[in-house]
């Protein structure tokens, strides 16, 4: 008696027993597992067929499907997760666009004599920042660095030794991160967020990588106030409250004059109604 596996058949393949006249193979998983893949009928009507002739035990192609599922999203040896799908990881530009919170992101690795007086500023109107911070820097100011977590500032990861992200391996990525957080946590204790924010805007798909695949949030900024280059505070001052809106994010550096327009700054944001806040409040995290 002919099995019902192989009524109308019109070609026999190796691994599978369909009519083209009714339907249109699309999509062969695995040729190692011969015994079922996706087929779409003249309707685009999707069903799995499995191939009832060699497999019969309906709970094994259930366990074989749900595998190849699974495999769809692939992790590579090193652990980097990569979907088949094109979905890739990105960093933050701006948080909550619906409150009245703005975030003033701090990059250190020089200017020490210019942070305290910065968090002292914050302080007089109730804002807390947070200060991204070098490694090699933080494991000179270790003391200043306590301080700041300390009084209710937020310390993010700014990599260890300033390198250019962009042209770094996913292990170099590793090594320059992980080390920096490591310090950190030593410092001031492990606080529930990590931030990343790369040296210079600098990163590359590795980058991204890494930090989402160890828990990290990359953090890029709305507004970029050039401090580092420019050293006029009403400049500084323009870059920083032009068109600010909430969930901003705004990068500055401890600098002399940027110590200079934060007053006007903060107060600029204070006559908005509203708040200067961590990032990861900003993000809600």
């Amino acid at each position: 008696m002919q099995n019902k596996a192989d009524r109308g058949v019109k070609y026999r393949g190796p691994f599978f027993y369909f009519d083209f006249k009714k339907n249109l193979l699309l999509l062969l998983l695995f040729k190692q597992t011969p015994y079922f893949g996706f087929l779409c009928n003249k309707k685009r009507s999707w069903r799995i067929v499995f191939c009832m002739k060699k497999f019969r035990n309906i709970t094994a192609n259930v366990v074989i499907a749900l595998t190849l599922f699974a495999l769809l999203v692939v992790t590579t040896g090193s652990g980097r997760g990569i979907s088949v799908f094109g979905e890739k990881p990105s960093p933050i530009y701006s948080g909550d666009k619906t409150g009245d919170k703005i975030s003033l992101m701090i990059n250190v690795y020089w200017g020490t004599e210019y942070v305290l007086p910065m968090a002292e500023l914050m302080e007089k109107y109730g804002f807390r920042c947070t200060f991204f911070v070098g490694g090699s820097w933080a494991d000179d100011n270790v003391g200043l660095v306590r301080t700041l977590a300390e009084r209710g500032f937020e310390i993010g990861n700014h990599g260890y030794f300033h390198k250019d992200h962009s042209k770094l391996t996913y292990d170099q990525n590793f090594d320059e991160i992980v080390m920096n957080q490591r310090l950190i946590d030593e410092i001031v204790g492990y606080k529930g967020n990590y931030l990343f924010a790369p040296p210079s805007g600098a990163f590359n798909d590795d980058t991204l990588a890494f930090c989402r695949k160890n828990g990290f949030t990359t953090v890029m900024w709305t507004r970029d106030t050039i401090d580092w280059r420019d050293k006029d505070p009403d400049l500084v001052y323009r870059r920083a409250v032009k068109n600010m809106a909430a969930g901003d994010l705004v990068l500055m550096h401890p600098t002399a004059h940027t110590l200079s327009a934060l007053p006007k700054i903060l107060a600029e944001v204070a006559a908005k109604g509203m708040r200067v806040v961590t990032v990861s409040e900003n993000l809600g995290l």
